[in-house]
């Protein structure tokens, strides 16, 4: 890969791993099947909001990128593809130019120029949102015609493109985040508080392939946070689309009403461990908490069947910096009972573990009750969705954080937020981390790959975390939905691709 020119491997369209570049368009091939009049999709949680860059979770993610079209966006091989974009060139290591398909509209008819890609970025930057200072390293974005803009950076950041993936979308001059008006495939029309959101499909929309076609006329989320209902709700029909569905819910599938669809998901599954406090400061500690797992026992029982054990952040070989030769912690109690004796806590210690409303209480509590029997009490913390996003980094929030995040295609922005030291959700520090974390977002290719690989040893060394396992969506669906594609990314949005 490092002897392609960067500018050959895109007009090759060649799917080189780890690529510094966005590869060519895919060819589209238009929806052949009958539009649904209306599908209902069930959502564990209710959305914090839908505005493009405070949007932080897949359930929100699914919903603005519904509206609003990203430049580009990754296909279902975590390839970056384009989107909105006709080409996204990388001209030298700071500077990407970017030309727009010509054609596309917004949802009130304005024609969507190159003065959106500024506003996209103008957005992000000049909100409160929690990744501002990450596009900060935005240098300039200059119009250079109707259709086409040049991004300039202040140091190289290969990371960039796959960021502006989730957070940077297109916005027309009028930008009103009570009444969003996008180009993407379906147009907003309500948001019943607590019940639904509505969108109706744009019919000016022009489809690709990275994205998908729009199935149904229009689109309606439901928040149901219980499990069972929403499979309940699936197999009598009154929804077509049941999300997120945990293994222990699956019991209540039957009949042939409904089918399910299994998809792998790009995304990773840790309890993050803040390093700021005593005891946990201490190596030893973070160590008990991992080898006191048998997690590898929760398979096909707590946690889907085709999941694995991860070792560090990295799900798998979709992922930059995944190392298959990196051993997980072995389930050793006795080890962990030593490690919490040497570290002054042979008589135990009590700690506070918080989760998403919607997280797996069956995961947690198996966790909880392995962690007893080596005499860590933990206590169970479930926040709303808002409130768990808010305060990753507050000294007085509890020091254990069950998270997923996805996608993971990319690794930049989880660490650069996360476990950077001067993250703005960052409760850990380690200079050696810092270190390869500024690597890994600074150079291009196999030593960008190398850095992340290194990364991934130090981070599972220091026992930052206890990583759990990558990511499946479990969905089930209606005849209704036969044509929705599940996505790596696990945004639920009613495409086709």
């Amino acid at each position: 890969m490092k002897n392609l020119n960067r500018r050959t491997l895109i007009g090759a369209g060649l799917a080189a791993p780890f690529a510094p570049t966005v590869a060519a368009a895919l060819q589209s091939t238009p929806f052949v099947g009958d539009l649904a009049d209306r599908l209902v999709i069930d959502l564990p949680a209710e959305p914090v909001n839908i505005h493009p860059a405070k949007a932080y979770s897949d359930i929100e993610w699914a919903i603005v990128h519904s509206i609003y079209d990203a430049l580009i966006g990754f296909d279902p091989d975590g390839e970056l593809r384009p989107i909105a974009a006709e080409t996204f060139d990388l001209v030298d290591d700071v500077t990407w130019e970017v030309r727009l398909r010509p054609g596309l509209t917004f949802h009130d008819g304005s024609p969507v120029t190159a003065a959106a890609i500024v506003r996209g970025f103008d957005l992000i930057t000049g909100s409160d949102s929690l990744v501002s200072d990450v596009f900060g390293v935005v240098e300039s974005v200059e119009e250079i015609d109707d259709l086409s803009a040049r991004i300039t950076v202040t140091a190289p950041t290969p990371w960039l493109p796959a960021q502006m993936a989730s957070w940077h979308v297109l916005v027309p001059e009028a930008f009103d985040p009570a009444q969003p008006v996008g180009s993407g495939p379906y147009q907003y029309d309500e948001w019943n508080l607590g019940e639904e959101i509505t969108l109706s499909r744009y019919e000016g929309y022009q489809p690709s392939a990275t994205k998908g076609t729009a199935i149904a006329e229009s689109v309606a989320y439901h928040f149901v946070p219980d499990d069972t209902t929403r499979i309940s709700n699936v197999l009598s029909g009154s929804t077509d689309i049941a999300s997120f569905l945990p293994i222990d819910a699956l019991a209540a599938f039957q009949g042939d009403s409904a089918s399910l669809r299994h998809a792998e998901v790009a995304g990773t599954w840790f309890i993050r461990i803040a390093t700021d406090v005593a005891p946990f400061d201490d190596l030893r500690v973070r160590q008990a908490l991992n080898h006191a797992l048998d997690l590898d026992s929760f398979v096909g029982v707590l946690v889907h069947d085709g999941v694995q054990r991860l070792a560090s952040l990295f799900p798998g070989p979709v992922s930059m910096g995944f190392d298959p030769d990196l051993a997980s912690y072995a389930f050793d109690p006795e080890l962990a009972r030593t490690l919490l004796d040497e570290a002054g806590y042979g008589d135990g210690l009590s700690v506070r573990l918080e989760a998403a409303s919607d997280a797996s209480l069956a995961v947690c509590e198996a966790i909880i009750g392995q962690w007893a029997e080596v005499g860590i009490e933990a206590e169970l913390v479930l926040s709303d969705l808002g409130a768990f996003n808010a305060n990753w980094a507050d000294p007085e929030a509890p020091v254990l954080r069950m998270a997923s995040w996805s996608p993971m295609f990319d690794p930049a922005t989880l660490l650069n937020l996360v476990w950077q030291s001067d993250g703005v959700l960052s409760r850990t520090s380690n200079p050696e981390i810092d270190e390869l974390i500024a690597l890994g977002g600074s150079v291009f290719g196999e030593e960008r790959e190398e850095a992340y690989r290194k990364l991934g040893t130090v981070m599972h060394d220091d026992a930052t975390a206890v990583f759990l396992w990558n990511l499946m969506h479990v969905a089930a669906i209606t005849e209704k939905a036969e044509a929705w594609t599940p996505r790596p990314d696990q945004w639920v949005m009613a495409l086709a691709r």
